[in-house]
């Protein structure tokens, strides 16, 4: 278990944020932290807050990029938010939910609504997808237009531009999360049970990751591809992914063990450096060489629900289920 009164502690640096609702997502626009509220509010901390009203109900799916971020809500839109506090509506259809959002390169966006996924180019023509089942999650490739949509019984790889089907990533199962490595081997998908599932592109390859005592919510890979971080466990769980063939017969690495689960992590920019939230509220910053664990924030008794490091890695930003969120400047 984690001493909390280790003297490799940041705490000092942390600034708090009493933000009145429970943070779903979490983006740096530029140097600008955007804390997405539950309830439609986005909340952009400089010196000051500047609250921006995203969406009228519960915000259902975030995505972004260093330039706006972008959210989805159960009122039937899709809001791009910029550091300056414009919010622009980019799709609005009412008594539609819209589950998942992605953004995409020079202003590109895709987004769902039950089982059609829509891809909106920045210029030009909308095209849509009717999926198997209700999408669960969608992510474009580090490169290009192609997204990956995950549905009940595996993900579908589409191509918005081209004629052909979308090609369809088998495994049994409800899908949700969805990622692809930076390299763009391997797509991994968070499931409805206690599992990771991923695919070796090169030849459909699968990799089973299971061991979790509760489901994977939060993922994220390390710089250059090397690890896949994870929550899900009293530990956070890093699958190698450095090799040709992935994860599959090896043993995954488990850093900052405690008696508390890790509800969210977040890898740095530039560095083999994780953060890891705790359902507790502690926030530890971890190096993945040798484990070595520096405190940020001490628990508080309410789960971290999202991180979010800068752009050059200098901070880190930090929210919670109850609106405690906080801002640490390396």
């Amino acid at each position: 278990m984690t001493d909390t009164s280790s003297p490799s502690s940041l705490t000092s640096k942390l600034r708090p944020l009493d933000l009145g609702g429970a943070v779903v997502g979490l983006r740096f626009l530029g140097t600008t932290p955007a804390f997405v509220l539950g309830e439609g509010e986005i909340v952009l901390v400089e010196e000051d807050e500047v609250r921006v009203r995203a969406h009228h109900g519960a915000v259902l799916s975030v995505a972004g990029d260093d330039k706006r971020i972008l959210t989805g809500g159960d009122d039937g839109r899709v809001v791009a938010t910029r550091a300056d506090g414009s919010a622009q509506a980019l799709y609005e259809q009412k008594g539609r939910w819209i589950d998942q959002v992605a953004a995409g390169s020079e202003g590109a966006f895709a987004f769902s609504a039950g089982k059609t996924a829509h891809f909106q180019p920045a210029k030009g023509e909308r095209k849509s997808h009717d999926f198997p089942s209700t999408v669960g999650g969608l992510a474009f490739a580090p490169k290009g237009t192609r997204l990956a949509v995950a549905h009940y019984g595996g993900v579908s790889l589409w191509f918005p531009n081209a004629q052909a089907k979308p090609e369809l990533l088998e495994w049994k199962g409800s899908h949700r999360g969805v990622m692809w490595s930076p390299d763009m081997r391997f797509v991994v998908t968070t499931m409805q049970e206690a599992a990771l599932h991923g695919w070796r592109l090169s030849d459909g390859g699968h990799m089973r990751m299971t061991g979790y005592p509760s489901r994977v919510t939060s993922m994220a890979f390390t710089t250059g591809g090397k690890f896949l971080a994870t929550s899900g466990s009293s530990e956070a769980i890093l699958w190698p992914f450095a090799s040709k063939e992935g994860p599959m017969g090896k043993q995954p690495s488990m850093l900052a063990p405690r008696d508390v689960r890790v509800s969210a992590v977040a890898a740095h920019p530039r560095d083999e450096v994780i953060a890891c939230g705790y359902e507790d509220g502690l926030v530890l910053m971890v190096r993945i060489s040798d484990g070595a664990e520096i405190l940020l924030r001490g628990p508080d008794g309410t789960t971290v629900s999202a991180l979010a490091w800068r752009g050059d890695g200098g901070a880190l930003a930090i929210g919670t289920e109850s609106g405690a969120a906080g801002l640490t400047v390396f």
